[in-house]
């Protein structure tokens, strides 16, 4: 009988003395966060108006972008009109070949110096807006373009385009 009491009391003990420990911790985090509480919400504003700024350059930046690369795109298509003649023109097929660029990416190539859209080059070659980037996107990589007025002026200075 000694032994069971025994235990009786350790298990109460250990309780009482967890709650204690519970309780101590749980006034000292309260103190902690009253005394330091100024600087915990200038961290959390500090945080939330981070983000924001981050959400809103994100979003007022990356249109103009877009909007830059269709001017550009526009300005190519003024002063080199689609309907430039290009019947005297022949493409440089040992460059083509050297770079990789496949007639059909040559092919989207011109049609993008043209000025046409990634849809409009759909409708005219008979394939999806996606195949068209696909294939813009190889083209500019082989030709080491990031925007499509670069990789048509890369074109033409290494005589695949007129």
């Amino acid at each position: 009988m000694g032994q069971r009491r025994m235990r009786k009391q350790v298990l109460i003990f250990g309780l009482v003395g967890g709650v204690l420990v519970t309780l101590l911790q749980w006034t000292e985090f309260h103190f902690v966060v009253l005394e330091h509480s100024v600087a915990i919400y200038g961290v959390l504003i500090a945080i939330l108006f981070a983000g924001a700024g981050i959400w809103l350059g994100t979003r007022l930046l990356a249109p103009r972008e877009r909007i830059r690369e269709r001017i550009v795109d526009r300005i190519v298509e003024v002063v080199v009109p689609a309907s430039a003649p290009t019947a005297n023109f022949a493409t440089d097929d040992a460059v083509r070949e050297r770079l990789g660029i496949t007639r059909r990416e040559l092919e989207v190539l011109e049609l993008v110096a043209r000025g046409l859209s990634n849809r409009e080059i759909g409708e005219t070659l008979f394939v999806s807006e996606n195949t068209v980037k696909t294939h813009c996107s190889r083209a500019f990589d082989k030709l080491g373009a990031r925007r499509r007025t670069e990789a048509v002026q890369r074109s033409k200075e290494l005589g695949l385009l007129p």
